[in-house]
């Protein structure tokens, strides 16, 4: 009786939530105080897989799903994001019956990388996906090792873990572990032998702490290294880019599937051949996979093209207090050919604690805006002045940067201004405010 009220009471608020557009974590929260173990009383299904990570989750699962559903799997996934305990529990009631069986093929879980270990007491995936282990919100997180320790004590002994071969810490996990799985990339044609970044977290090795070298860099600390210390080094893939070409907007993973990209980004790829590895190892035939994918847009809300007066522009959502994050989406714009504008928004700081630390835009690499491909570069919000003393220490002419703490200054101003394309660059807390003044290009 206990678990069938839990649930019935989990059910019945999840659905009053989803009438007024909120409700993912709060049932959950309410079935945890009614029953603090109901996670271990329910009857999961035969494949259950959590995605974590720094940056690329939601997106990952979000493909994941796609792929697999359209394979003719039921999938019960976490599609708000709410990815503590709290979400994840609505997430798995929501989906069970009220005997607590969840009648789908696959439960799929995105889970905050800081709290794993609380939501996997109880939940033990069978394949277990990280992506990648950056600098992020240093404030709550601090350095990237403390995330690794925290993330560390949510990997059950029998699960498969499914690893990004190309980031170092990440790759620790697989340390004497025999059921390993791991992803990466070949040297692509748009690598690079030195580091091109404004810090590098992949200077000492993650084992032993010597000075650690690479053979060639995707992007950041990312890419093929090796300690001549310890021996620590890239595992061999499983399931891997062999080539890309972002003019193109196309990669190709195992030498034979060709996907054609809706985004052209490097992070991009990564998320693809995470979830690609993912449906492989459940099942699905590459080439189906490749067919999903391609020209896939999200509709997570990441990434939105939109209408501003006469000119077009590409929203990208990156993640406040996340260098990596901002330097991908920047990427993004400099590979812009025909020229655009850039408009970058920071206006808050974080949607969980207030503190004002904007030391983290010193770790965004701003210097790759001095491109002659981009024309403007417009600052706006509350921070403003932050980032102008940022862009102050820059090579890039200051005729070129405009600044506007009114946010709807700024969007005025690149309305009745130039023709060129624009993409803006904020967070998740900021986006509405630029989208409140743009009409959205239906998707």
């Amino acid at each position: 009786m206990k678990m069938f009220f839990t649930v019935l009471i989990c059910k019945l608020l999840r659905f009053a939530g989803k009438l007024i557009g909120k409700g993912s974590s709060f049932p959950g929260q309410v079935a945890l105080k009614l029953c603090p173990d109901i996670l271990s009383r329910v009857t999961l299904p035969e494949y259950i897989i959590a995605v974590t990570g720094s940056n690329g989750k939601t997106s990952t699962v979000e493909m994941i799903a796609h792929i697999l559903s359209e394979s003719g799997k039921s999938v019960a996934w976490n599609r708000e994001g709410s990815n503590q305990i709290e979400g994840v529990t609505t997430l798995v009631l929501s989906n069970a019956t009220l005997s607590g069986k969840v009648k789908r093929d696959i439960l799929l879980i995105e889970s905050d990388e800081r709290f794993a270990r609380y939501t996997f007491k109880y939940i033990k995936p069978t394949h277990y996906v990280i992506t990648n282990l950056y600098r992020d919100q240093l404030t709550r997180n601090g350095h990237p090792e403390w995330v690794f320790d925290a993330l560390k004590d949510s990997i059950h002994p029998e699960t498969k873990l499914i690893l990004n071969a190309d980031d170092p810490l990440v790759s620790c996990f697989g340390a004497d572990r025999d059921d390993v799985i791991y992803f990466g990339a070949d040297r692509l044609s748009t690598d690079t032998d030195e580091l091109v970044s404004v810090y590098n977290d992949g200077a000492y090795c993650p084992v032993c702490k010597s000075p650690m070298t690479y053979t060639t860099h995707h992007y950041n600390h990312i890419g093929h290294y090796a300690c001549s210390s310890c021996g620590y080094h890239r595992r061999d893939t499983a399931y891997t880019i062999t080539a890309v070409d972002l003019k193109k907007g196309e990669m190709e993973i195992d030498g034979k599937y060709k996907v054609s990209l809706a985004l052209k980004s490097l992070y991009n790829i990564y998320n693809i051949l995470a979830a690609y590895t993912v449906a492989r190892v459940v099942g699905t035939d590459g080439a189906k996979i490749a067919s999903v994918m391609s020209d896939y847009v999200m509709k997570n809300g990441r990434v939105i093209t939109f209408t501003i007066g006469e000119r077009r522009g590409t929203l990208l959502t990156s993640k406040h207090e996340n260098s990596i994050s901002y330097d991908q989406s920047l990427r993004v714009a400099c590979a812009c050919e025909q020229g655009c504008d850039v408009m970058i928004i920071v206006d808050a700081i974080s949607r969980k604690y207030f503190t004002s630390d904007v030391s983290w835009l010193w770790d965004i690499d701003f210097e790759m805006l001095g491109s002659d491909n981009i024309h403007e570069i417009v600052l706006a919000g509350k921070y403003v002045n932050s980032l102008a003393v940022r862009f102050s220490y820059t090579d890039i002419p200051r005729e070129k940067i405009k600044l506007f703490e009114s946010i709807e200054e700024a969007a005025d101003y690149l309305q009745n201004g130039g023709k060129e394309y624009i993409y803006a660059i904020t967070c998740f807390s900021d986006k509405g405010k630029l989208l409140a003044r743009v009409k959205e290009d239906q998707q």
